[in-house]
């Protein structure tokens, strides 16, 4: 039986199926109602963030090929909402219904290795890398790149996870034991003055949108605050514009991108990573801009126009992470000026994101160091 493909843009009332049950999944369908369309999601999960907000779930394993196919059967169209997609099950959904953005994109942001060779191939500055797969390699990496450096697993790491800093020759054994599945990659170590990140969309026709840059600063390897704009010269912000929509351009991407750069004491820009989904330092933009990331994502993928990615204010956006952060929940409600989003989840575990609030400014007015300390204190 040939599957029937939709016709795009979408009319209201289509079934979009979402892969991922988390966050950045609750807030796209969120945004998908809002324009006249319903998701089903499928995640192993239980009582998700994004089924309690969605018209249907399937809770099954994401290798469980009978139960995407009855997925992919229920929907129009499929996206996802993280990475870490068995290849074999994206294959299966990717012969029944059309994936947004492209299962060759998925592929690519699945493994270090193959993500900075495209980036470099497509002339986008990186770190130092080389890939290792045994001691070996590992002590000639070495010998290339120096100390520090970062050796990080090519698959399945977020959030710190899966890499170590090696500092000096004693490091390097106990890391490369630690740290799987192998190959690994090794990256130089980069001294730099901050990051920041570029969410950019493009639609089905090739229009491009991008959002303004903003500047991410972590705790404990955690995305803390993003500032929005990021305050940098505006010569540094239009070149991470431009280079987030060249990545685009040539990814040939229908749906959401997120890059994410090193900004050098000089002023280079090396991209750390990319992401094709809606992000958490694109947060800001439900409440600072006309349309957010996740609104453009769902237009995206469904074949709507893009809206415009212009912000109407500054932002300050602050995740609340594990117990500690969420203790604070009843300040936060009750000061004035502070907008929660908090993502259904039960149980507050330590370095898990229950969920995150921003903080508004006039457009251009994003304050300084002693303003943004003000404004997150609660």
């Amino acid at each position: 039986m040939i599957a029937r493909l939709p016709a795009f843009p979408l009319p209201p009332g289509s079934v979009i199926g979402i892969i991922g049950g988390g966050q950045l999944g609750r807030m796209s369908a969120i945004a998908a109602a809002r324009l006249g369309y319903k998701c089903h999601v499928f995640s192993p999960e239980p009582d998700s963030p994004a089924s309690q907000v969605s018209y249907l779930s399937t809770i099954a394993d994401y290798t469980d090929h009978v139960a995407l196919h009855r997925f992919a059967e229920a929907v129009d169209v499929i996206t996802f909402e993280f990475e870490n997609v068995p290849a074999d099950g994206l294959e299966l959904l990717t012969s029944l219904k059309p994936v947004r953005p492209g299962p060759a994109i998925l592929r690519l942001s699945q493994d270090r290795l193959q993500e900075k060779q495209f980036l470099n191939d497509i002339g986008i500055a990186t770190a130092p890398w080389v890939e290792v797969r045994d001691m070996a390699g590992l002590d000639a990496a070495i010998s290339a790149l120096g100390l520090p450096a970062v050796l990080k697993t090519t698959r399945l790491g977020y959030d710190g996870k899966g890499q170590a800093v090696l500092r000096q020759a004693e490091d390097l054994a106990a890391a490369f034991a630690q740290l799987q599945p192998k190959p690994l990659i090794l990256e130089g170590f980069i001294d730099f003055a901050c990051e920041i990140s570029v969410v950019v969309a493009r639609a089905q026709n090739g229009d491009i949108a991008a959002f303004d840059p903003v500047e991410n600063r972590h705790k404990q390897h955690i995305l803390d605050v993003t500032l929005a704009p990021a305050p940098l010269p505006l010569e540094t912000l239009a070149e991470a514009s431009k280079i987030a929509r060249h990545i685009a351009e040539k990814l040939e991407l229908i749906g959401l991108l997120a890059v994410e750069m090193f900004v050098t004491a000089t002023g280079t820009l090396l991209v750390n990573e990319i992401a094709p989904r809606p992000h958490n330092s694109g947060h800001w933009t439900l409440d600072a801009c006309y349309a957010s990331q996740f609104e453009q994502h769902i237009r995206a993928v469904a074949g709507l126009p893009l809206a415009v990615a212009t912000r109407h204010a500054d932002a300050v956006m602050k995740n609340l992470v594990g117990p500690d952060d969420m203790e604070k929940l009843p300040a936060i409600l009750g000061t004035a000026g502070l907008i929660p989003h908090l993502y259904g989840k039960t149980e507050a575990r330590p370095g898990r994101k229950m969920g995150h609030f921003t903080k508004l400014f006039p457009k251009g007015g994003l304050p300084g160091e002693f303003g943004i300390e003000a404004a997150l204190s609660v």
